[in-house]
């Protein structure tokens, strides 16, 4: 298990922005697995919605990111940052609300050179709430 003290040390993220609270599984080259408790005091919720808070899918996605800048930082890539490159297929099938924990599944789905192509899922318990697939570079 990876805790929040260690993934700050591999995130360039910082609060408000960082959205990985613990990665529960990792196989480096191949996938990782995220968890990001969503509370009532995420500075968001208070422009979206403040009477029906939701988390803004573009965080998912970015939570899934994240996550996949810990698997690329795992597989060899220490001293790296990890750059979006692209997103597509991004699918919201269900809201996430304040209280709901996060379970953010990432695979890599391709590699070549320091190009990475991921794909992630997002879970409320078994739920599916989001997918995308994204493509990174990592540099530095």
């Amino acid at each position: 298990m990876i805790d929040s003290k260690e993934i700050l040390s591999i995130l360039p993220h910082r609060y408000p922005f960082l959205m990985v609270d613990s990665v529960m599984e990792l196989e480096p080259g191949v996938k990782a697995v995220g968890i990001k408790n969503v509370t009532m005091n995420e500075p968001f919720f208070q422009g979206h919605f403040p009477n029906n808070p939701v988390m803004p899918g573009v965080l998912i996605v970015e939570a899934m990111a994240q996550v996949a800048g810990i698997l690329a930082f795992k597989s060899g890539m220490q001293g790296k940052t990890v750059y979006f490159m692209s997103m597509e297929k991004v699918k919201f099938r269900r809201i996430v609300l304040p209280g709901d924990q996060l379970k953010l599944e990432v695979n890599v789905t391709h590699r070549r050179g320091n190009v990475w192509k991921f794909s992630g899922n997002a879970f409320v318990g078994d739920k599916l709430t989001s997918e995308a697939e994204f493509t990174a570079m990592v540099s530095g």
